[in-house]
């Protein structure tokens, strides 16, 4: 895992630029002995400003820059010269980048709108020249206003992928199989558990030019809301998902059951998750004869649709899309 380029959580320190001071000047020239105030205004901070950049899906380019500065605003000068702004700092980060408090942990804000722009830490503002500080009865003020102070802190970056259809089931339950096939993804397939070591997205083609996204999750583990296995770190990814297609291999003892129990850990991390729309696939059917698929329908859920694929002979796979389209709908 350490070597993996598919980084989905990093804690970075970032603080904006201090505003700059502004000026106590009072104009003097040849003819003009005694002028008046012309202390210019100092400039802002830099902010330290988050993009959605929809060409970002990992946080990795994030995860050796531990400590983010923006520069700090000029100060003002004679003759009502503004001090220049500090620059801004612009970090991209995926759609679906959710922002937290460094310490409490609170969400801050979600970056789920491509292109969108959102200030992390707000620049201090710039202090005001002495030319804003004349008066009738004071008319050459001998101070100005110090730049206030920038925002710091250490805060958490955590990404959800935005995905259309989570594929959720234990390892080894062909999800990875059926992205490929389904999808131009090329995603490590072996038999053995644990094939999936981060999530991978694909782009499953229908009819008239539509299409939707398929993410495929490392398989679940009973205990895995416990952080048993390797779920728990990918769990956040189903949140997003807008239908859960729980995947059983056609092998197992009890389908019904396996179903049961990955959707009793999906209530455990998350209750919300049990709201979503759900489909079950009964995956490895070139594995058994039609008569064995026909028992097995019997004992299924009756409350979701449920469909007997093969992702290696392509059996049902078009019925599966269709069935997955229908939920997307809803």
């Amino acid at each position: 895992m350490a070597d993996s380029n598919f980084i989905d959580y990093v804690k970075i320190y970032c603080a904006s630029g201090h505003g700059g001071g502004g000026a106590m000047h009072l104009h003097r020239a040849k003819y003009i002995p005694k002028g008046g105030p012309d202390g210019g205004d100092g400039g802002r901070g830099g902010h330290v400003i988050l993009r959605a950049n929809p060409q970002f899906w990992t946080l990795i380019h994030l995860k050796y820059r531990k400590h983010v500065k923006a520069d700090d605003g000029g100060k003002g000068g004679a003759a009502l010269q503004h001090g220049a702004n500090g620059t801004d700092i612009y970090l991209d980060v995926p759609v679906g980048t959710v922002i937290k408090d460094g310490e409490s942990e609170e969400i801050l804000f979600e970056m789920v709108e491509p292109g969108s722009e959102r200030i992390l830490c707000k620049g201090g503002r710039g202090g005001w020249g002495n030319d804003h500080f004349k008066t009738p009865t004071n008319r050459t003020p001998r101070y100005s206003q110090p730049g206030e102070d920038g925002e710091e802190g250490w805060f958490i970056l955590e990404l959800k992928l935005l995905a259309d259809v989570g594929l959720v089931g234990f390892p080894n339950a062909g999800k990875s199989t059926l992205l490929s096939a389904v999808t131009a993804a090329k995603p490590k397939i072996a038999d053995y558990a644990f094939t999936t070591l981060e999530p991978n997205l694909g782009i499953v083609n229908w009819h008239d030019g539509r299409s939707f996204v398929m993410a495929d999750i490392p398989g679940i583990i009973e205990g895995a809301h416990e952080g048993k296995g390797i779920g728990l770190r990918f769990l956040r990814h189903i949140e997003r998902n807008s239908v859960l297609l729980f995947m059983v291999s056609v092998e197992s003892n009890d389908i019904a059951a396996d179903y049961r129990t990955l959707l009793a850990e999906l209530k455990l991390y998350n209750p919300e998750l049990l709201d979503k729309q759900r489909v079950l696939a009964v995956t490895k059917c070139d594995l058994a004869d039609k008569n064995t698929t026909a028992s097995l329908a019997r004992r299924l859920p009756r409350k979701i649709p449920h469909v007997f694929i093969s992702s290696a002979t392509g059996d049902n796979l078009d019925k599966l899309k269709e069935e997955l389209w229908k939920s997307l709908q809803k």
